[in-house]
């Protein structure tokens, strides 16, 4: 997404800062000094300096010859969830939401060139879980989240990403040809739900709904489990109660 800030108001360095942070994830939980100039693209001889900046603001922390984050990050995430209120008036509802499902239900936000999960509720008799938690990134080609950002997210970004992001294929079945994938995702904005069976979790099928009106959602609703546990014919029961719940959250975060 292109912002409108001047280059010349921009801190250069304060970017490359965020950079390393976000080069941290799920596999990459530590790295060194040349693992996250090589993730990042910064400079090499510029990254030490970069690091040794974050660590004693503590976000960052050494072991050895290797780097990882320290849950201070966390307090960068935090402030925009309290600023929404979604423990005082999003949380209650994905509890309710998943409840009704018997599902656990995930709530992701789209940002940049992926999808965040920004929250979850957990029923705990799930029988499936792909381990994702609060600040989790989700590929927006592959999965049922992600499709239904594309398809009532900004046509212009959709559009975009459908024809930049990187391919990958997580299973046989992933799609790897964008203009099926183009072709699904306008299925799903004609349908105002988006269901992706085995592309991203061999065996697991996903079904989301938006949250927010159709050109201008940045957030999706879903749920994934087995395929065994969901037959096609409790899609459309499981659909109606994500939107009524996907209705009463865009309402909350408003």
């Amino acid at each position: 997404m292109q912002s409108d800030i001047p280059t010349k108001d921009i801190s250069l360095t304060f970017m490359k800062g965020m950079t390393v942070l976000r080069a941290f994830d799920e596999g990459h939980s530590q790295l060194t000094l040349a693992e996250i100039a090589r993730l990042t693209d910064i400079e090499r001889a510029a990254v030490p300096r970069l690091v040794l900046t974050l660590a004693p603001l503590g976000y960052v922390r050494k072991d050895d010859n290797r780097y990882s984050l320290t849950p201070r990050v966390l307090v960068l995430g935090s402030g925009f969830l309290r600023g929404n209120q979604f423990g005082r008036r999003v949380q209650p509802l994905m509890e309710l939401c998943a409840r009704e499902l018997g599902f656990s239900v995930g709530l992701a936000m789209r940002h940049g060139n992926s999808a965040v999960y920004v929250a979850q509720s957990a029923q705990q008799n799930a029988r499936y879980t792909i381990g994702f938690t609060i600040g989790s990134r989700l590929p927006l080609l592959s999965t049922a989240i992600g499709r239904m950002l594309l398809a009532w997210g900004d046509e212009a970004w959709a559009a975009e990403m459908i024809a930049t992001q990187p391919l990958e294929r997580f299973t046989a079945e992933t799609l790897m040809d964008r203009d099926a994938i183009a072709a699904q995702v306008g299925a799903i904005r004609e349908a105002g739900v988006s269901v992706v069976a085995g592309e991203f979790e061999a065996g697991a099928v996903g079904i989301a709904v938006p949250v927010g009106p159709m050109g201008r959602a940045e957030a999706s609703l879903g749920l994934s489990e087995p395929t065994s546990s969901i037959p096609p014919e409790d899609h459309r029961r499981l659909t109606e109660i994500l939107q009524r719940h996907a209705g009463e959250i865009a309402s909350a975060l408003k």
